[in-house]
């Protein structure tokens, strides 16, 4: 069975910082794409960042210099580093998992929220 577990949300004051964790199963972590997904109320799901098993990373413009994603492939997790946070930031955000050669070998988590508020 495939689980994508995140880890990490809460709530943060503008300017603050927070790290978010997904931690995969089932899967051969190594041969997957691994993304960050937000949704705020109201707005479509928008990609924030995205991680090769080669540890090429790629990032929506509006968190470019401010968040970093990361992975470890021994451990199976990823990890969205994210700083100087605005309340624009808020949303839940999901982990993604997609197969390098299996455009149907796609895994979603359940989401964490992120609120940045004072």
């Amino acid at each position: 069975q495939v689980q994508l577990v995140e880890s990490g949300g809460g709530l943060v004051q503008p300017g603050g910082s927070l790290r978010l964790s997904c931690a995969a199963s089932g899967i051969t972590f190594s041969i997957y794409t691994m993304g960050w997904y937000r949704q705020a109320p109201g707005k479509r799901r928008e990609l924030v960042a995205s991680i090769t098993r080669d540890g090429n990373a790629n990032y929506a413009d509006s968190v470019k210099g401010r968040f970093t994603i990361s992975r470890d492939n021994a451990k199976g997790t990823v990890f969205l580093q994210m700083n100087s946070l605005k309340s624009e930031d808020t949303a839940v955000y999901s982990c993604n998992a997609d197969h390098v050669y299996l455009p149907t070998s796609r895994y979603w988590g359940q989401g964490t929220q992120v609120t940045v508020s004072s």
